[in-house]
């Protein structure tokens, strides 16, 4: 234990961890050039450019999407083996190499590996690795520490989106994607690697704070005074709540990933432009922004998933606005619903895996439940777009994935926290 005591990077007077959660929104924030509310500003100019229809480019987005998918459940493990300091050094750099592949795009098969690339290590493992960081250093205060890191994924979903309107429009698509990898190059991934450190006994302090010093050769997790159960991904598989959270997961992945994909094409149909479009995606991260400590707190308090069924009730009526926005104030109005919605699931859904199935295994457990969340993302935009292709519009597609958050809140609601010993005799 002591072999593996590691100096604390840089000494503060308060607890280490909001260090750690500071980096880990860092890395949430630049997961923005893989996510899809970023990648959406561009997929008109490659339609414009490359003279592709909207269902090829929606097609290789989701088949790039779906291989991500897969490939990230191995991102778990790597995460449980290697731990996270090395995995978020390594994916920034991979992340950054993406990027700059994405500039010089001359090609369907080009694209299909650069869409796969900035899934894999943007959307995927820049939000893996950081939400498996957090709940090594907090338990009682997980859900305001959550909420915190949050704030990264905000200002990206808030910042991005103008960002790259303004940057295609002035340099054009290629120069912007190179901007974003030297960014996250010569940024992101130095600070990983400097000050980032796995668990809080690595330094000689205890999730949410050192209770007292500690004496010569005391195990610190001694002090944690939080009856934490640690399950295994194969325990937790054997369980009813494990298989209906995964079902969980996949829906707000799937709608908003297709609706942030179509999102421009879906205002412009209504009259509205690529700037309301714009406006909204920021407005979503503007409002979810406050109302993730909000939720930070209720989950801290109140059974986790009862806050994850309001989080789909929510899913459903900002589909049915969605549904009869056709001017800038309704598409205002659901921006406003929308970010209300996106802020309960941001800590709704990473939340519940630690405090469900713990600490030590989380990296596995989360890495299959982020490849079942980006499976999910990928499924959304095609339908989507083959809806659009045939017939003309997105009305049909809209009252069909109702289903989805319907379905969702139900299981929610009878996936109460499972029992260790009730699996362990």
């Amino acid at each position: 234990m002591n072999a593996l005591k590691e100096e604390v990077p840089i000494r503060t007077r308060f607890f280490y961890g909001w260090v750690i959660v500071a980096l880990a929104g860092l890395g949430v924030f630049f997961s923005g050039p893989g996510q899809t509310y970023s990648v959406s500003i561009f997929i008109n100019y490659y339609i414009d450019d490359f003279g592709y229809s909207r269902s090829l480019v929606s097609g290789i987005y989701s088949a790039a999407t779906l291989g991500a998918g897969f490939a990230l459940f191995m991102m778990g493990r790597l995460v449980d083996r290697f731990g996270q300091r090395t995995m978020m050094t390594a994916v920034g750099i991979m992340l950054s190499l993406a990027l700059f592949w994405n500039a010089f795009l001359l090609g369907p098969i080009m694209m299909f590996i650069g869409f796969f690339m900035i899934r894999l290590f943007g959307q995927g493992s820049m939000t893996l690795v950081p939400n498996t960081l957090v709940p090594q250093w907090f338990i009682k205060k997980r859900g305001r520490a959550l909420s915190v890191m949050a704030i990264g994924g905000f200002a990206s979903s808030a910042m991005f989106p103008p960002a790259n309107a303004f940057l295609i429009e002035h340099v054009g698509w290629r120069t912007t994607w190179g901007i974003w990898g030297a960014a996250v190059l010569i940024v992101f991934v130095p600070l990983a690697y400097i000050f980032v450190r796995n668990q809080p006994k690595l330094i000689g302090e205890v999730p949410d704070g050192t209770p007292k010093p500690l004496k010569e050769g005391e195990d610190p997790n001694t002090f944690i005074d939080v009856n934490e159960k640690s399950w295994t991904l194969r325990e937790a598989m054997a369980t009813r709540a494990f298989w209906f959270i995964l079902f969980c997961v996949v829906v707000p992945a799937l709608v908003n990933t297709a609706i942030t994909f179509h999102l421009v094409s879906i205002m412009e149909l209504r009259g509205l432009g690529t700037g309301i479009a714009a406006s909204v995606l920021t407005l979503m991260a503007v409002i979810g922004f406050p109302v993730t400590f909000i939720v930070g707190y209720l989950v801290d308090r109140f059974s986790v998933h009862y806050i994850l069924a309001i989080t789909f009730f929510g899913h459903i009526f900002t589909l049915l606005l969605l549904l009869f926005t056709s001017s800038w104030w309704l598409a205002i109005g659901f921006g406003v619903v929308w970010g209300m919605v996106n802020g309960f699931e941001r800590i709704v859904l990473n939340i519940v895996w630690p405090n469900y199935f713990g600490r030590e295994h989380l990296g596995s457990i989360k890495g299959l439940a982020q490849t079942v969340m980006v499976v999910g993302s990928a499924l959304g935009p095609l339908p989507f777009g083959l809806f659009y292709d045939w017939l003309g519009n997105y009305q049909v597609i809209i009252l069909l994935t109702l289903l989805f958050p319907i379905t969702a809140g139900v299981l929610a609601l009878s996936s109460p926290q499972p029992r260790y010993e009730d699996y362990h005799g």
